[in-house]
């Protein structure tokens, strides 16, 4: 029963939003990252990781980069994550985990991935759960629909552009209960291909923050960091786009590093990352978590994992046309960045 209903539940989406990549090339730049972002919230809200939703959304992103002309596959892995009763009552929820990849090679063995996390938060307690934190509706428009969206635009408008180096998009799964997503990816991946990975480029949470901030990884070599976090801050510049890294005003993040996503997977592992996210490191404990001035509308601060808050309605209201001005921002600063990271043309 649940596998035609969820045919027919993926046919419906793709007949609302496969058009999209038809037009890349004509479309206004961040508007095929917008209409997705919006698409993928709406349709497939609450995207906890092994979630029915979640598996949908992980057939839809297939089908989107497959009709790009992607080699695309869903990889599957069991995985597990702690839950906590009121009553302080621990047990371990086993769930089956969806992250796509899609792939298209270069000339040469040396790739960039591309990725941005498909779950939303799933409750980890009743606190949780009494707080709305979560749960099956919890659209995670800013977390992360957004990043989907930017990636998908991404791969709509690079897919007839010939690289030298090949091009990975990959939408992973149990982000967010323990970047487990990632760490099944880079389990997998063999030596070589780690060796010949140039590059990670997370995205995450872009529409609530201050502020655009690009981050690179701990690990990640000064030289990548001036090709790679320095060249997207110039290219903001020249765009007239605000954006910024992470100043280092908490002594455990250091200047120019990002902080507790899936490329901090590839980080600890020596692989080169850049992180792409909104919020606002000169805030709160100033450590990247608080997005925004605390306000009637974001009392904390924050949208992360509030069903009430981190929807496209709410979000429409409070932080009105920021979807559309944040996704063409970020498009416009990462379309030629991975064109000159990936050699396009040569």
């Amino acid at each position: 029963m649940f596998s035609a209903l969820r045919h027919s539940l993926t046919c419906l989406a793709l007949s609302i939003c496969c058009t999209l990549p038809a037009y890349a090339s004509a479309a206004p730049m961040g508007s095929i990252a917008s209409q997705q972002t919006r698409h993928i919230a709406t349709v497939f809200p609450g995207r906890m990781t092994g979630s029915p939703s979640e598996m949908l959304a992980a057939d839809y992103l297939k089908q989107q980069f497959s009709q790009l002309g992607y080699q695309s596959d869903i990889r599957r892995f069991n995985t597990r994550y702690l839950y906590t009763t009121k009553e302080g009552h621990q047990s371990w929820h086993n769930v089956s985990a969806s992250s796509v990849i899609a792939a298209r090679e270069g000339i040469e063995p040396q790739q960039i991935i591309i990725m941005a996390h498909l779950d939303t938060y799933s409750p980890l307690s009743d606190n949780d759960v009494n707080n709305n934190l979560g749960g099956l509706t919890l659209q995670g428009v800013d977390d992360n629909a957004s990043g989907l969206g930017v990636m998908l635009e991404l791969a709509a408008r690079l897919k007839d552009i010939p690289t030298r180096y090949g091009i990975r998009f990959i939408a992973t799964s149990g982000e967010e209960i323990g970047t487990l997503g990632a760490e099944d990816i880079l389990k997998r991946m063999s030596a070589s291909e780690k060796k010949n990975t140039l590059l990670v480029i997370n995205l995450d949470n872009l529409i609530v923050g201050d502020k655009l901030y690009f981050n690179s990884g701990k690990s990640t070599p000064a030289a990548v960091s001036k090709l790679t976090r320095d060249r997207a801050l110039a290219l903001a510049r020249q765009l007239n786009i605000k954006a910024a890294t992470n100043p280092g005003l908490n002594a455990n993040y250091p200047k120019g590093t990002g902080c507790c996503n899936d490329a901090e997977v590839f980080d600890k592992a020596g692989i080169p990352v850049l992180s792409v996210e909104a919020t606002n490191w000169s805030l709160g404990k100033k450590d990247g978590y608080q997005q925004r001035a605390k306000s009637k509308a974001f009392p904390e601060g924050t949208s992360w994992h509030n069903a009430l808050i981190d929807n496209q309605q709410y979000l429409d209201k409070w932080l009105p046309h920021r979807l559309e001005k944040r996704s063409h921002d970020v498009v416009r600063v990462m379309l030629p960045l991975v064109k000159e990271l990936a050699k396009a043309g040569k």
